[in-house]
């Protein structure tokens, strides 16, 4: 039996890898394509599809690599909204919640500071990848669209690791593509997040690094991915009639 320390530390480098590789791309991203001044809230504007494309690849990618690393061990959440969503459908233990979004939230956060150390101060400039609503783009708008975001995620998550009957092997693959589908889709909506962490990471490392304070979006970043991955957790068992023998 796995202890939880472990779980904690596979739940913690997986986050890790995820917002290092994932935000951090975004940053590079940014900086290559800057040629002048930013709109103060439209630090994405000087990118195009194939820029999105590649992020969104990095994010599936590095999303792949931590599930076929540390799935055994954790589950490979990664993800808060995943942990909460597993709890409510009753496939995740009520006293490992807690940990796993400790895990998960300072995962995150380490990645961003340690990122922000080693590009300095041009990384904090473009707010360390973090995720923020596209100009015209209103809160409820925001919050529905990652919803639905999530809940493609969430659905992969169920079919191909959740459910004793799918076929092993192609966790970490299809779970991969369908961020790298998701975020392509909702880039530049929301900026892509479908995962809270993805997005406390930057915003409390930018707090602390003294960067742009943009804590007033952050609940668009929790309602949407849980409510979206909530749903498809119950979708999920409702239509498949469950996830197969415990």
């Amino acid at each position: 039996m796995v202890s939880l320390r472990r779980k904690f530390v596979a739940e913690f480098f997986g986050t890790f890898l995820l917002v290092f590789f994932g935000a951090g791309s975004v940053v590079i991203a940014i900086l290559l394509s800057q040629g002048g001044p930013q709109l103060p809230n439209q630090f994405h504007i000087g990118l195009n599809m194939g820029d999105w494309l590649a992020i969104n690849v990095v994010f599936g990618l590095t999303i792949a690599v931590g599930i076929y690393a540390f799935a055994r061990v954790s589950g490979a959440h990664f993800n808060p909204a995943i942990t909460i969503a597993l709890w409510a459908v009753r496939k995740f233990p009520r006293g490992d919640v807690i940990p796993y979004l400790i895990a998960q939230l300072s995962g995150a956060t380490v990645a961003s500071l340690l990122f922000a150390s080693c590009l300095g101060g041009r990384a904090v400039d473009v707010r360390l990848g973090a995720t923020t609503l596209f100009y015209g783009v209103g809160y409820g708008q925001g919050i529905l669209v990652e919803a639905v975001g999530t809940f493609l995620l969430m659905l992969a998550v169920m079919a191909v690791a959740v459910d004793k009957r799918a076929t092993p092997g192609f966790a970490g693959l299809i779970i991969g593509l369908s961020v790298t589908a998701s975020l392509t889709l909702i880039s530049n909506i929301t900026g892509g997040s479908i995962n809270p962490a993805r997005t406390f990471g930057p915003y409390l490392a930018l707090t602390l690094l003294g960067g742009n304070n943009l804590w007033s979006s952050f609940p668009i970043y929790v309602i949407g991915p849980v409510i979206g991955a909530a749903l498809a957790a119950l979708v999920y068992n409702y239509v498949s009639g469950g996830t197969g023998a415990e």
